[in-house]
């Protein structure tokens, strides 16, 4: 039964990836036509994708919260590479990725496409990134960003890094703080969380080898930026979204003052 489960699931997933191709190909031909697709339709291809991938994914879905009404940088915990097509489907969003992404096939060409930021870790290219960023919610582009910097197994929150926060400080954009929760059986699922150097495809048939999981997002109250310091900024949006995942009952686990800036 396992075994049938993870066909059938790959042969769903197959025809998801099909789909992403044809929209590669139609972007690719319009360009050497002459024919750029501009990136707010670009985006919205992609938010098309993301839909389609969700729903071939082990996952139900529960969306908590109002989208925004305006652009704003979004802020949200990382768990697993499956948190991109989850929030991306809500709605056209940039992301900023790490590097290594742009490299995936066919995914890291479509989030190019996209308008996604690609950084280096320890690249040095951090004004550089801030201004790329800046241009972005300028042109009332909707930004989303993973301020922890990695991935993590769902238990906990890591610092969020504050100079991520700061474009939108620069630009006045109010923060989307959200987050995200893999449940299995009530409990926090150990099979979504990519982590270290664990392998896609590998983690990809541990998903589709277990029933379906759930995942809550969570749109929480948006944070005013005028007048803030970054580190505060990060605190605020940190704090809520560990509020969000873990409730009172781990508070003290929250930050309590702001981090230091990096």
């Amino acid at each position: 039964m396992p075994r049938l489960r993870v066909l059938a699931r790959v042969c769903r997933l197959l025809l998801v990836v099909l789909l992403g191709v044809l929209m590669a190909c139609v972007i690719a031909v319009g360009q050497r036509l002459g024919l750029k697709a501009s990136l707010e339709r670009r985006q919205r291809w992609t938010c098309l994708f993301m839909k389609r991938l969700v729903a071939a994914l082990p996952f139900d879905v529960q969306v908590r919260g109002a989208l925004p009404q305006r652009p704003m940088l979004w802020v949200s915990n990382h768990v697993s590479w499956t948190d991109i097509p989850l929030l991306g489907m809500l709605m056209p969003l940039s992301f900023l990725s790490k590097a290594e992404v742009r490299q995936w096939p066919l995914a890291g060409w479509l989030a190019e496409q996209a308008g996604t930021l690609f950084i280096r870790r320890g690249g040095g290219d951090s004004e550089r990134l801030r201004e790329q960023m800046a241009r972005q919610l300028g042109l009332a582009r909707p930004l989303l960003i993973f301020p922890e910097g990695t991935t993590t197994s769902g238990h906990a929150l890591r610092t969020f890094h504050g100079r991520l926060l700061a474009p939108a400080i620069d630009r006045g954009v109010a923060v989307q703080p959200v987050a995200i929760q893999y449940l299995r059986d009530g409990q926090i699922d150990p099979v979504a969380p990519f982590v270290g150097d664990d392998d896609l495809v590998a983690h990809l048939l541990r998903l589709f080898a277990q029933p379906r999981a759930q995942v809550c997002i969570h749109l929480l109250p948006p944070i005013g930026t005028v007048g803030k310091e970054r580190a505060l900024l990060a605190m605020q949006a940190q704090q809520a979204i560990h509020l969000a995942l873990y409730g009172f009952e781990n508070v003290e686990a929250a930050p309590r003052r702001p981090a230091r800036a990096a």
